[in-house]
């Protein structure tokens, strides 16, 4: 039968489906003149039809253009007379190409490539069909343009003046919008070791700014070759493969909801059921390196993470957990942050040498036509999943800075090169950093030990010291667990979740958004006002402040989804605080008094500190107030003699002034507030 009819009849068979007629006649009510075609619908009402159409687009896309418009007439005549012509757009093709294996065997065919948008250029008008006027008789000269070059007329149409100057004429000329953008390869399709590939793609009328950087889109287009140039020198042989699209899709913002299956789905919601169901996934992180239980629970509230908040304001709280591993050499960072990268529905593992601030966050390239645009960092690709960044003590203070706001306010600001954008970047950040001084020094504070702003610091819900400490316990188990890992290549035991439905679980997990029960918020709230009541009742340093209530929030929102619970139980609260308190000993420790602090965190000095420094200034303001200049050695003896500050540490801290800038020495001996 389908021998019979033409390819335009036998597309019309499949428009006058139902669903396909209604499709046509919601075109005038959305305006639009583009009808999306589902390709499995064409592939079950004629195969034959639809491999036509792969092999050969050029020649079987007018006609599926011509067949929608005829139906148009039929179900809008008068719509269709105001747009004149459909196009045809085809989506969700049985097979996606992957990008690396895109060549020459694919030139002029209609393929589907999936990946993630890097970089798009801005919107401008393309030449469609060219009108030239005239000089001496008027008439307007037509013609139509292919190619990436104006195509002019030689002379004419007239025949009774064939030779006028031609000007051409903007307001009798067609243009449609044209942008470019480059879709690259998605992380997790990577082959290990190798350079993400990337494609151009061309969009023209309505698939332009559909999708922004940092999206996953699915492309179908026709292959095309473009013959590359040397200026000056000619064409050469090779040729530059792009994308003309026929349709964009931009994949959910949400994470890729992993396939799962509705027999994945009964083991899913089956292995939530269990009670130890936090003991098994704890265990199932990184098997393979021995110990660590409080830090990988930390890394499962990561994983899981908190569920975001939008104020009626429009202020937002972000749901993400961020983690910091402070830590010796040796212990393993690396391969957990690797780890996690991979285990996560969309993780990026960067390292600090080599991440500069806009590879982070985003990048404002020059594009070949001299306009600019944006390309995405590490950060806006791991929107809605996991950043891990590596050595973030080695990476320089210009490029650390940037991702002070994604940490926060969870967005990437770019005003450079005229491009003003903000683009999101939802993700939860996992950091490793190496102690300043080679090994974590006990006596001394983090801040002190770890060569990274108080800035950053303060924006991490936990931060975990890993020290290697010699324990004869420890040590045999350990090197017993190593050594059986190299002598039977498989870990001593087996993880009671494996890697692939622990992906899937964390997917799944996701889309469940617990809220607090009364007894949780009781928990966390009398936890809250004990430790602040303290430092208040003791003139003692402030011990937690609001950014760690939201913490812990968080972390209790966290642990409820790994077990799929709706609402937020008192246990879940206790179990957050218990692991707050645990990073909280590690770091936020006033190694002189011995008390909580946590302003060691977020301002980088110990109130012990503090309260030594502000004494030394009130004397010195207070003497300043008799002689003008004060004696320094007059001043070492009011500090002994007031506060008990010897002249050992007395010096120390009047040199630390000097460095801040505090106070000054206008001559030897003596000193002044600046």
């Amino acid at each position: 039968m389908s021998e019979i009819f033409g390819p335009e009849e036998r597309f019309q068979n499949l428009f006058k489906t139902d669903k396909y007629r209604e499709r046509i006649s919601q075109m005038a009510v959305v305006s639009t003149n583009a009808l999306v075609v589902d390709f499995d619908d064409l592939l079950t009402t004629d195969a034959a039809l639809a491999d036509s159409l792969m092999k050969n687009p050029d020649e079987f896309l007018p006609h599926a253009n011509h067949a929608a418009f005829s139906q148009l007439k039929i179900e809008d005549p008068e719509y269709a007379e105001k747009i004149g012509g459909v196009r045809t757009r085809f989506r969700r093709f049985p097979e996606t190409k992957p990008i690396r294996s895109t060549g020459a065997s694919d030139i002029d065919t209609l393929i589907q490539i999936e990946g993630i948008l890097v970089r798009a250029t801005s919107v401008k008008p393309l030449l469609v069909t060219a009108a030239f006027k005239c000089r001496k008789c008027g008439t307007i000269n037509k013609v139509n343009q292919t190619g990436i070059f104006v195509q002019r007329p030689l002379e004419c149409d007239n025949p009774t003046c064939r030779r006028g100057p031609l000007d051409f004429s903007e307001s009798e000329s067609e243009f449609i919008n044209s942008q470019e953008i480059r879709v690259q390869e998605r992380p997790e399709d990577l082959p290990p070791g190798q350079l993400p590939r990337s494609v151009d793609v061309k969009l023209v009328e309505d698939l332009v700014d559909v999708a922004r950087p940092g999206d996953r889109v699915s492309v179908n287009g026709v292959v095309r070759a473009v013959q590359e140039a040397i200026r000056g020198r000619g064409k050469l042989r090779t040729f530059d493969l792009y994308i003309d699209a026929n349709n964009v899709d931009v994949a959910g913002k949400e994470p890729e909801i992993v396939q799962i299956t509705p027999e994945e789905e009964r083991q899913i919601l089956e292995l939530a059921q269990d009670p130890f169901i936090h003991r098994k996934i704890i265990q199932s992180i990184a098997p393979s390196i021995y110990g660590y239980d409080d830090l990988k629970e930390a890394i499962m509230y990561l994983l899981f993470g908190g569920v975001p908040l939008t104020l009626p304001d429009g202020i937002t709280i972000r749901g993400d957990v961020n983690v910091l591993l402070i830590g010796d050499p040796g212990t393993a960072k690396s391969q957990l942050l690797q780890y996690v990268a991979k285990i996560a529905p969309r993780g990026l593992y960067t390292s600090g040498r080599g991440s500069t601030a806009a590879g982070l966050t985003a990048a404002v390239m020059r594009d070949i036509s001299g306009g600019m645009t944006l390309e995405a960092g590490a950060l806006v690709l791991a929107d809605k999943g996991v950043c891990s960044i590596d050595e973030m003590d080695k990476m320089r203070p210009e490029d650390r800075v940037a991702i002070h706001e994604a940490m926060e306010q969870q967005t990437v600001s770019v005003a450079k090169g005229g491009i003003i954008a903000t683009l999101n970047a939802r993700a939860s950040i996992l950091a490793a950093a190496n102690p300043a001084l080679g090994r974590y020094d006990p006596y001394r504070t983090v801040t002190e030990n770890i060569n990274l702003p108080v800035t950053v610091l303060s924006r991490f819900d936990l931060i975990f010291v890993v020290r290697d400490e010699p324990d004869v316990d420890v040590d045999t188990r350990m090197a017993g667990h190593i050594l059986s890992l190299h002598k039977t290549g498989v870990t001593p035991e087996e993880p009671p979740i494996s890697p692939q439905i622990l992906r899937k679980y964390i997917s799944y997990a996701r889309t469940v958004k617990p809220i607090l029960s009364d007894e949780s918020l009781k928990g966390l709230q009398e936890f809250y006002l004990q430790m602040r009541s303290i430092s208040e009742a003791s003139g003692s340093p402030v011990a937690i402040t609001p950014r760690q209530l939201e913490a812990l929030i968080r972390l209790s929102e966290a642990r409820a989804r790994v077990s799929l619970h709706q609402v937020v139980q008192a246990m879940d609260a206790e179990a957050a605080i218990r692991l707050m308190r645990k990073s909280m000993e590690q770091v936020g420790i006033d190694v002189t008094s011995g008390k909580y602090d946590i302003d060691i965190i977020m301002t980088g000095k110990p109130k012990s500190l503090r309260d030594k420094l502000q004494a030394v200034l009130s004397s010195l303001v207070e003497m300043e107030k008799e002689t003008g200049m004060v004696n320094a050695e007059a001043l070492y003896a009011k500090l002994q003699k007031d506060f008990e500050i010897d002249r050992v540490e007395a010096s120390r801290l009047i040199s630390q002034l000097t460095r801040e800038g505090t106070i000054y020495s206008p001559q030897p001996g003596f000193l002044k507030k600046t």
